[in-house]
Parts: structure tokens; sequence; C-alpha cells
């Protein structure tokens, strides 16, 4: 299902830019990726994948855990976190990647425990997004006040 997807992003020549569709799928499978990152995948980081996607698309429960279980699949196939990102990238303004970087932050602060993989991986995605150290610390701190 998500052959030529995968194919596009290892391209020699580079991925080519998303279509909508695919940029939605893609962003929801980089929340997947960064919610797997430290080997727990609860059903807290799940759920609050399908309400980041619910609220940022439109879609009813259905239509978001239908979304995340593609995104599941798809993440699972894209073993490229820097290729995957570049795509990524070059799909979506940097407003748009600033709130997906914030999203990233509600997946891995959304179980409670700060790991150092999810720190890691969510630096260098927001590293290869394009986002700056800055808006993405301010992120965190957007998000971890909302928790509290």
């Amino acid at each position: 299902m998500f052959s030529d997807f995968v194919k596009g992003l290892f391209a020699p020549a580079g991925p080519e830019p998303l279509a909508d569709a695919d940029a939605r799928l893609a962003l929801c499978a980089l929340l997947v990726r960064v919610a797997r990152t430290d080997g727990q995948y609860d059903p807290e980081e799940q759920r609050r994948i399908d309400q980041i996607i619910a609220t940022r698309y439109g879609l009813d429960p259905a239509q978001s855990a239908q979304l995340r279980a593609e995104a599941e699949q798809l993440e699972s196939e894209a073993p490229d976190t820097v290729r995957f990102t570049r795509a990524i990238k070059d799909a979506v303004a940097y407003e748009d990647r600033r709130a997906v970087i914030e999203a990233l932050w509600h997946v891995v602060l959304s179980d409670g425990v700060r790991d150092k993989h999810e720190d890691a991986l969510l630096r260098l995605v927001a590293n290869l997004l394009g986002v700056n150290d800055r808006d993405s610390a301010l992120a965190r701190q957007k998000v971890q006040s909302s928790l509290e």
C-alpha cells in the first residue's frame, strides 16, 4: 500500500513534494515514530496521536484511528528519518512545522516520562524540519505548561 510512497522518499533525486494526503500521512507517521522511540507505544500515546490528528485535520474518532493505523504501517516501512523529515519539510510551511514540533512534544510528554531517546529524536527531527532550537524549546515549554 505504501510502497510507492516509501520508494519516493528514497529516490536518488530525493523525494518529490508530497500531496496533501501524503503530507498528512507522513506527519502522522512522524508522531508514531516519536512515540515508539522509547520502545513503549502505549495507549495514552495512541490516544494523544488520535486527538492531535483529529483536531488538526477535523477528523472524527474512527477517521483518526484509521489514519493512525495507516501511519503506523508507513512508519514501520520508512526507516530513514532524515529522508522522511526532508519530504515533510519540503511539503509543509515553517509555521506548520513549528506546530508539528509542538504536537510531537505532546506525544513525548503524554506518558508523563521524558525519555532521553525521545528527547534526542525530537532534537534531530526539529533540526531536520528546519525548526530552530528556540522555537522547539518554546513549543516544549508551551506543552509542559498545558500539562501541569
